[in-house]
């Protein structure tokens, strides 16, 4: 049996990424698309590699029929998912890719995004959609609030070694090269190629980048103590991709041993041999996870690394699959896509 789904903000780049992977899935159908500012336009005019696709006409969102519609991907910016998403039929299943919904408590959110939530009973009921470790949680659900890309490359790396007898929770580095596309389709003068070509630029630095709320959420969950990590992030020029180093203290044949066990059953994220480092381009418009472990000189020290694509498994990859879950179907349906390459 087909399920029916309707994306808002097919516009942006993790909308056209969803129908991307849609295109591929054997029981989903695309039957409408959102998008205010270009509603009237066909997505060959606003995305020309989508031309070869039957696609329905962009529309505003009080002008789509969603009455046949099973799920509604919400790939909306900041503030304007916690708007929109509560004025949705409430039969809807719905997956958010924006971060409304991410942080669980609301002083939280205010603090990290500088305006109170303007949805908390909404707020109440979403799941955090981190599809390996909540995955039973997300099939059950009806409302499920998709990670921030930095975040899930992160957590991967570092989750699983959260029990205090493998690492030191006090002594958590994590350095982040990122892709631009992170950074969304919308016009930014730091972002033309002018500016942004043949350099790398740090950004919110000093604990200023609104994913440290989900690694302080999430670590500390996992761990059942307070753990903050010191957080750089990178901008690259590069269109897709993040690469992760954190560097922690503990053995690394222990923390390589700890993560091969538990993403052995993983299909999507798989652990490199000891010293192996992942790379970006190995991973590129694919939902997988590389993740490599390296021994640092001196003994005591490792740094794990973790690569994924921002687009695929780092938003619109990971929305998709816990759609899947939702709707009862294969997790791994429309995202068996072998990484780009060269």
């Amino acid at each position: 049996m087909a399920h029916n789904v309707a994306i808002l903000g097919a516009s942006g780049y993790t909308g056209a990424e969803l129908i991307r992977l849609i295109a591929g899935h054997p029981d989903i159908h695309i039957t409408a698309l959102g998008a205010d500012r270009k509603a009237g336009l066909e997505m060959s005019a606003v995305f020309p590699h989508l031309r070869h696709m039957a696609l329905p006409r962009l529309q505003k969102r009080e002008e789509m029929d969603l009455a046949s519609v099973d799920l509604v991907f919400c790939a909306l910016p900041h503030v304007t998912s916690q708007q929109v998403i509560p004025t949705l039929p409430s039969h809807l299943k719905v997956v958010d890719l924006s971060a409304d919904f991410r942080l669980r408590d609301p002083a939280d959110y205010e603090t990290w995004y500088g305006q109170p939530h303007a949805a908390l009973d909404l707020q109440k009921e979403a799941v955090y959609g981190l599809t390996e470790f909540y995955r039973e949680d997300i099939r059950a659900a009806r409302f499920v609030a998709g990670t921030g890309c930095n975040a899930a490359t992160g957590l991967y790396s570092l989750l699983p070694l959260m029990d205090g007898a493998l690492i030191d929770l006090e002594d958590i580095i994590l350095d982040m090269k990122v892709g631009v596309s992170g950074a969304g389709r919308a016009l930014k003068e730091n972002l033309l190629h002018a500016e942004l070509s043949e350099g790398w630029h740090a950004y919110a630095t000093g604990g200023k980048h609104r994913h440290l709320g989900e690694f302080d959420q999430e670590l500390s969950k996992a761990a059942g103590r307070p753990v903050a990590v010191h957080f750089t992030p990178t901008l690259v020029p590069a269109n897709r991709g993040i690469l992760s180093a954190a560097y922690v203290k503990g053995d690394a044949t222990a923390i390589h041993s700890a993560l091969s066990q538990r993403y052995a059953a993983e299909k999507f994220v798989e652990v490199l041999p000891l010293g192996e480092v992942p790379s970006t381009r190995h991973i590129r418009g694919s939902n997988l996870v590389h993740i490599g472990v390296s021994a640092e000189r001196g003994g005591g020290r490792a740094t794990v690394h973790a690569a994924l694509d921002n687009l695929t498994k780092g938003s619109s990859g990971q929305a998709l699959q816990n759609a899947n879950l939702m709707l009862g179907l294969a997790e791994d349906a429309g995202l068996n896509l072998t990484p780009l390459f060269p």
